[in-house]
């Protein structure tokens, strides 16, 4: 019998072999682009139930956590990349001191894992950031508002996402739980902004970079729920800024592979917020919606491949994030949506349906905003299913 950590059938390999630590929907969908390319994908998962590892042959089950379940789920493979940051970073340099080609490195990866090392450097290299400070006791916030003003907002320093760890308060009373749960935080000033923007782009290791179009992100309870590919409106110029700014900070990060760039856009200019160093939500837009998909490129980004080309396929593209309901059956809305509108594209991630969860996306493509933005909500409620059932 099979051990779990080696392929169930003993194959030769045909491509290059680039292992995925982590097995969410990252990693499913990069599992696309890696067959086009010829491209051997391999991921690490936590249990084969995975997004990931319910669609990819080459899967082995083992802990990001533990130096030897990495170092053996990395023999053989040509790149090790990641779909999400919680690999520790000594365990990255560990690997890159093997010789394994690892992408992001560790000296990179960190300044997404940890939001006060990328305050830090951000601040160094002139980025655009708000008014920021470590803090460590509830005096530590009160002087920073007094200071800044109020609402100040405090991040967990590790491990936030997707509105997670991150909370506005209004004053030291709505701080104080904050601060008690013994959260190692950080204070930012409250940036009161007209619109969030992200910026997708890619560099290989020799340096060749690129830069998707500027998008605008609608996020609700902390979590995106859409994507419009161009931002609209966005006067040319400050779209230009935005990209560069990308584009120099995964330059002076070192990035080698994806970084996505979160932005808010304020009445002064642009504002950097967060950093994500692999495919990221920002871009799921693209895999019908650019000549080249963000999972694509991140393969020929860490293969040190020449990078493909980031242009739109239309001039309007919308993705909505398919958010799970109370009706668990989504395929039996699968005619109806299919049938009332062939264009709209749509992406599942074999992911159990349970209410407020991720469980897949629909990109619709077109030339009008408002009738391409109707076409994907439309596709996205219905598969949702009734708000009561």
């Amino acid at each position: 019998m099979n051990s779990p950590n080696v392929p169930p059938t003993p194959r030769p390999v045909v491509g290059p072999v680039v292992g995925v630590v982590g097995a969410g929907q990252l990693a499913r969908m990069t599992q696309q682009a890696a067959i086009a390319l010829g491209v051997e994908l391999r991921v690490l998962a936590n249990s084969r139930d995975e997004s990931a590892a319910r669609v990819i042959v080459d899967t082995r089950i083992g802990d990001y956590r533990d130096l030897s379940d990495l170092r053996d789920f990395a023999k053989g493979c040509d790149a090790v990349t990641f779909d999400h940051e919680h690999v520790p970073t000594t365990h990255i340099q560990a690997l890159l001191d093997d010789g394994v080609a690892v992408h992001p490195g560790a000296e990179a990866l960190v300044h997404a894992q940890d939001k006060a090392v990328m305050r830090e450097r951000l601040t160094e290299i002139g980025a655009p950031c708000p008014a920021w400070r470590r803090v460590s006791d509830l005096a530590d916030v009160e002087a920073f508002g007094e200071e800044h003003g109020w609402p100040v907002v405090l991040k967990a320093v590790r491990g936030g996402y997707d509105g997670r760890g991150v909370w506005v308060c209004a004053s030291a009373d709505e701080a104080r739980e904050v601060v008690d749960s013994g959260v190692p935080l950080l204070a930012e000033t409250f940036v009161p902004f007209e619109r969030e923007l992200a910026v997708l782009v890619a560099r290989s290791p020799h340096g060749q970079g690129v830069s998707y179009p500027v998008v605008e992100t609608v996020q609700k309870d902390g979590i995106c729920v859409e994507v419009i590919a161009p931002a609209p409106d966005l006067d040319p110029e400050n779209a230009a800024a935005a990209q560069r700014i990308a584009l120099r900070i995964a330059q002076q990060l070192g990035v080698t592979g994806l970084l996505a760039v979160e932005m808010f856009a304020t009445k002064s200019g642009l504002v950097v917020n967060e950093l994500a160093m692999r495919p990221h939500n920002s871009g799921h837009w693209t895999i019908e919606g650019a000549r080249t998909s963000q999972f694509e490129q991140h393969l020929r980004a860490v293969l040190n491949l020449p990078l493909g080309s980031p242009s739109l396929t239309a001039p309007v593209v919308v993705m909505v994030n398919l958010l799970g309901g109370p009706d668990p059956d989504v395929f039996a809305r699968y005619e109806h949506v299919m049938a009332n509108d062939p264009g709209v594209k749509i992406h599942f991630y074999g992911k159990d349906v349970r209410p407020g969860r991720k469980i897949g996306h629909v990109t619709a493509l077109g030339t009008d905003l408002d009738e391409v933005r109707a076409r994907a909500w439309h596709a996205a409620d219905c598969l949702r299913g009734p708000n009561d059932v």
